[in-house]
């Protein structure tokens, strides 16, 4: 604590000036405060329970660093509440009934492909490369880099598990903030680890999980006025607060009721439209654009550049001009979270409701030292 005792006015300085410039970027403005002072003051905010703090505190600034967002007080915060939320700062969560819920999914994917349970039972009888069965790995998983390195295995030493999983390993988030492993495939790029295996086991890893979920987090610019709206995208995905605000002023508009869920074009296949685009569509009059247009502009909504398209502008303006008064340009997405994890219903607004209030107690915790 020497050192944040020596550093804390220019320490102080610096946080203030971060929190003044808002949240439009998490890029930083101005030249970050020393290494080691962010790092006590890591330590610091963790709660006293945390194993190994100081491990904990250069995992994270090494990725704010790497990654060039500003260590400020809020979002060092944010970070904490998403890992305290996801994990209880545990690296890889045990998840009860685990055993059972990969056992379920071999079943609904043998089903689905007509396999014989029969069949499935006797490639689950066969041994692994750690000399147990497949089903005794399975019943004695606990965590998810448990189930990930038997689906490895599986998937690469049974033909069956080729059939069921094709290449593609179920277990789809990982690590202290249970961030997508394709999002972090996807943003290897600049990675400041050696990937000794795969960006998949990285992020199996405290150092990784943290990284990549940090870049999820705050990674990209935003205009939003609160972090609770980081929050939802982080469960939603990148801008689906603000893209949940324009669903709803469309649906205002055009009459429609749309699934405020931050999705504005259809992901499925084929070339049906979403419900967002069909209802923007209907509006092709008031708004003076055509079908090829508003298709490009919704496809842009994965991006800051969205909020300057001719459609966000009069959609809005509309809305405004309709309601009578400034609609907010981002709300809390309506998504019910559906996970074999998940054994309560549980939304996207909940989960963003419980980070911010995770944020906010350690805000508060953080005030008294950067006086």
């Amino acid at each position: 604590m020497n050192g944040l005792k020596r550093h804390a006015h220019a320490f102080a300085a610096v946080m203030l000036l971060a929190l003044v410039a808002g949240c439009s970027s998490q890029r930083n403005q101005a030249p970050p405060p020393p290494p080691e002072v962010v790092r006590s003051e890591i330590v610091r905010l963790l709660p006293a329970s945390v194993a190994d703090r100081q491990g904990w505190a250069t995992d994270i600034y090494t990725a704010f660093d790497a990654q060039q967002i500003s260590p400020s007080v809020e979002n060092l915060c944010s970070v904490l509440a998403v890992a305290e939320q996801e994990s209880n700062y545990q690296v890889d969560p045990a998840v009860p009934g685990m055993g059972k819920i990969a056992q379920d999914e071999i079943d609904r994917r043998a089903s689905k492909a007509h396999i014989p349970n029969l069949l499935v039972r006797s490639a689950l009888d066969i041994r692994s490369p750690s000399r147990k069965t497949y089903a005794e790995r399975l019943s004695a998983a606990r965590t998810e880099k448990d189930l990930s390195a038997i689906f490895d295995d599986f998937i690469g030493m049974v033909p069956l598990g080729r059939t069921l999983f094709g290449n593609f390993n179920p277990v789809h988030t990982a690590g202290p903030m249970q961030v997508s492993i394709e999002f972090a495939e996807k943003q290897a790029r600049g990675y400041p680890y050696p990937v000794e295996d795969s960006i998949r086991h990285e992020v199996f890893s405290r150092r990784g999980g943290l990284y990549f979920g940090i870049a999820h987090l705050l990674g990209y610019p935003v205009s939003y006025d609160k972090p609770i709206y980081r929050f939802a995208d982080f469960n939603a995905g990148w801008y689906a607060s603000r893209n949940a605000a324009f669903q709803s002023a469309v649906a205002r508009l055009s009459g429609k009721r749309l699934a405020l869920d931050g999705d504005l074009i259809s992901y499925g296949f084929g070339p049906a439209l979403g419900q967002t685009e069909l209802a923007v569509r209907s509006l092709h009059t008031q708004l003076g654009m055509r079908n090829p247009t508003i298709r490009s502009a919704l496809e842009k909504g994965e991006t800051l550049e969205f909020e300057g398209t001719d459609l966000y502008k009069q959609v809005f303006a509309l809305a405004d001009s309709a309601a009578g008064k400034r609609l907010p340009r981002a709300i809390l997405p309506g998504i019910v979270l559906e996970s074999p994890k998940i054994t309560r219903k549980l939304t996207t607004a909940w989960f963003a409701q419980r980070v911010e209030e995770r944020r906010v107690r350690c805000m508060a915790r953080a005030s008294g030292s950067l006086k």
